[in-house]
């Protein structure tokens, strides 16, 4: 499915660089965190959240997948529509008789309908594919600055992508993917804030 292989992509950048980091001067690979008790230093607070979750779950895509269901539905009906046609000039070009010039004439405009129909079937295809790219990047840079927002609110430092693994995976490819991209395995003890960076989705959305 078109949408799922998109949001592949989109989670795969999610799992690898949604790391958002808040008031950590040092970004340093080789900084340590220090959580000893004994030190007396604060220990980084760090916050989960599920893209996934959010993607399948706020309003803003329950919407565009009715307008986007809409729209294949009418464009469905207007290549239905072209191709009835093309199928009754077929007919009427049998009663003709094969090299006349009536014959040639419907022929060519048959033609012409048929190389029309493709042009519009590859036209909406990849209308739609662009519709979708658009949707899902306006809604990727919500989930961002929601999750900015909810975890500066919490007093978090960090916020890791943790979605589920989509398992089993159809084919070899996409568990590689899966397993290179799914990056948190264990977040016990993390605040867990998908539902409060849902809430504040479906808050902003238009």
């Amino acid at each position: 499915m078109r949408l799922k292989l998109i949001f592949l992509v989109v989670l795969a950048a999610a799992s690898a660089g949604l790391v958002v980091g808040f008031g950590a001067k040092d970004t340093s690979a080789t900084k340590e965190v220090k959580t000893s008790a004994k030190s007396g230093e604060q220990c980084l607070k760090i916050g989960v959240v599920s893209v996934r979750k959010i993607f399948e779950d706020c309003k803003r895509n329950v919407r565009y997948r009715q307008e986007a269901l809409a729209e294949r539905d009418k464009m469905e009906a207007e290549l239905e529509k072209l191709s009835r046609q093309m199928d009754a000039d077929k007919t009427g070009l049998k009663a003709l008789k094969p090299g006349s010039a009536d014959y040639l004439t419907a022929m060519k405009e048959i033609l012409d309908k048929q190389a029309n129909l493709q042009v519009q079937q590859e036209y909406f295809k990849r209308q739609m594919d662009f519709h979708e790219q658009a949707a899902i990047e306006s809604l990727f840079k919500e989930v961002i600055k929601a999750t900015a927002e909810v975890a500066k609110d919490k007093g978090l430092d960090l916020v890791l992508e943790k979605s589920e693994p989509d398992l089993p995976a159809s084919n070899s490819n996409e568990l590689t993917l899966t397993i290179s991209t799914h990056k948190v395995l264990y977040s016990a003890g993390c605040n867990d804030i998908t539902d409060a960076v849902l809430a504040k989705v479906d808050a902003n959305s238009p």
